[in-house]
């Protein structure tokens, strides 16, 4: 989960640790003194997201700016052809598998391909009505949502979003949803909160689990326990999953051998096999083409259930085709997933270049909650501890362009909104010193099918359940400090990106601050997914313009993008940056 891309020390403490720590103080402060009285508070500041959720309060009308409008404009149905990005003329010939050697150049959504499969089997034929990056891309997932859970998103249930000034203001909700916190405030359940994290089952909010220490996993194992059981089981006939490498990594227990991360393309199998399974363990450094065996799939009569693993892209493809496939029944398992790499190569290059280890020895590598980049080292390494850790904030900034595919920079589907089942770890609680094998993890049922999966684990006593996973503190703020000091960020509004990171006990007290007075938990999580937001759109924004970036995007990302817009100057002064100097045209 990549957060920050480096700046210059000084501005970071300054635009990020200093104001945000005293503005939490300063709330605290006044909730205090405003709790001794008992009439309610209106801010003249707020505005919610929906008027049907904070409905007693005002809508304020947004302050008037000359440089450009704050209006996310309206989704509209637009041709594109024009640009010459989307449309072709139409062709007498039937489409071919494209040859992966000649990605992205030849590949439909070229640089901001995501290499999911889908144009390396006969199913090209559909990739501009599946495609997550062509036409509609993300916005699909608004009518997909329906079809594959039985219903939207109810964006009602979203916790407001706060301009820096209502952190002194008290919320008095009225939404069934709404339960208090360790703050003392009332707040929007965010293990409830589909605004945000998506169709959540109403007998299921999101929870803590753990697996039960799956040998070789690069967490607990709970993806893999789920996967195992319904093999074993035999709910399903085969699992679609990225193996690490091209060979066994197992001994003949089972056990994982220390071997370190495989740096070559990532491979998808049809696991069929309890050790087929094991080898996609895990989680893998690039973009991995999980619908690569999709006429393998068509082809073979003998499965007829199927799990589909995968992130939010290869999901929304395999959702738009599942039913040209010929199965009974089919059960999707997703993980939050953002910012991979394009190449194994660039995030090879990363790990030497970005953290200064060597990546021949890493096991597994994750940016967690402590802002903090965790890395598993093997065992066997020279090195005194084989767990290393290293503060966002003293990356280089020069690593962030190339570590990232440009993919993930047009990607609004952090949470993996149209699979069943969703294993995640950016809303769970981080202990001190607490690695990623030790570390409890969240996981999001969102239909029937979904219960079926997770119950199915439970049974097997492969994964342990802690409870409704919670959170505490504000975010808003940090969200919007995050994104101007982000160098991406930097480098599309024309600025200067610092090429060395903080020197390390800075960045270890810029992490130790942030993260005690910052959001935890499942608040930690809304910070997160809006900090990837705002900051992918102002990317869309910059290689597509205003007109295909809001076509593009789903409801839930263009109302959080237009609440910051509306709220945070800084955030509008980003946009206005970025339409001056594409010399575009923003509607009112």
């Amino acid at each position: 989960m990549k957060i920050f891309t480096n700046v210059n020390p000084i501005v970071h403490f300054m635009v990020i640790s200093i104001p945000y720590t005293i503005t939490v103080l300063l709330w605290r402060v006044n909730y205090i003194t405003s709790s001794i009285t008992t009439t309610k508070t209106t801010s003249p500041y707020r505005k919610s997201i929906y008027d049907n959720v904070y409905n007693d309060y005002p809508t304020p009308t947004p302050t008037p700016r000359n440089k450009c409008t704050s209006t996310l404009l309206t989704r509209k149905r637009m041709a594109f052809a024009s640009k010459g990005t989307d449309k072709s003329p139409p062709s007498t010939t039937t489409p071919q598998p494209i040859n992966i050697k000649n990605w992205p150049q030849s590949f439909p959504a070229k640089e901001h391909c995501s290499k999911c499969g889908l144009c390396e089997t006969s199913y090209v034929s559909k990739v501009m009505d599946s495609c997550a990056f062509l036409g509609e891309g993300m916005a699909r997932i608004d009518a997909l949502e329906e079809r594959v859970h039985g219903r939207r998103r109810m964006i009602s249930r979203v916790e407001e979003i706060m301009p820096f000034p209502t952190f002194l203001s008290k919320i008095q909700p009225k939404n069934s949803y709404y339960s208090g916190d360790d703050t003392g405030m009332n707040t929007l359940s965010a293990s409830r909160e589909e605004g945000r994290f998506g169709v959540i089952h109403d007998d299921y909010p999101i929870q803590l689990v753990k697996g039960k220490d799956e040998l070789g996993a690069q967490w607990t194992g709970c993806v893999t326990g789920i996967a195992l059981t319904m093999l074993e089981s035999k709910m399903v006939d085969a699992v679609v999953c990225i193996a690490s490498d091209d060979h066994d990594d197992n001994d003949s227990t089972g056990r994982a051998l220390d071997t370190g991360l495989e740096w070559s393309e990532p491979r998808p199998i049809l696991a069929r096999t309890v050790e087929e399974v094991l080898r996609g363990r895990g989680v893998k450094p690039a973009l991995a083409p999980s619908l690569k065996v999709l006429d393998e799939i068509r082809n073979d009569a003998s499965i007829q259930k199927l799990l589909f693993c995968g992130v939010g892209c290869a999901v929304q493809a395999f959702r738009s085709i599942q039913d040209d496939l010929g199965l009974k029944e089919v059960y999707v398992m997703g993980t939050n997933c953002v910012d991979n790499s394009p190449t194994p190569k660039a995030a090879q290059d990363f790990l030497r270049e970005g953290l200064a280890v060597d990546e021949t020895k890493v096991r597994g590598y994750e940016f967690m909650q402590d802002f903090r980049v965790h890395v598993k080292m093997n065992e066997s390494t020279s090195q005194q501890n084989p767990y290393i850790t290293k503060p966002y904030f003293c990356l280089p900034g020069k690593v962030a362009k190339k570590a990232i595919a440009k993919s993930c920079l047009a990607c609004f589907d952090y949470t993996n909104s149209l699979a069943d089942i969703v294993v995640g770890y950016m809303g769970a609680p981080l202990q001190r010193g607490q690695k990623m094998s030790q570390s409890r993890q969240t996981i999001t049922i969102r239909n029937e099918r979904g219960v079926r999966m997770f119950q199915s684990a439970l049974d097997a006593n492969r994964i342990e359940v802690y409870g409704e996973a919670t959170g505490r503190g504000n975010h808003e703020a940090l969200t919007s400090a995050t994104v101007v000091a982000n160098g991406i960020v930097t480098e599309m509004v024309g600025g200067e990106v610092k090429q060395e990171g903080m020197p390390r006990v800075m960045g270890e007290i810029m992490a130790e601050v942030i993260g005690a007075v910052g959001p935890k938990g499942m608040h930690f999580a809304r910070y997160s997914i809006d900090y990837h937001i705002l900051r992918n759109y102002l990317h869309v924004l910059n290689e597509w313009g205003e007109d295909r970036a809001s076509f593009t995007m789903p409801e839930y990302a263009r109302i959080i993008v237009q609440t910051y817009l509306d709220n945070d100057e800084k955030f509008h002064d980003l946009k206005c940056k970025i339409v001056s100097k594409n010399k575009e045209e923003v509607e009112v």
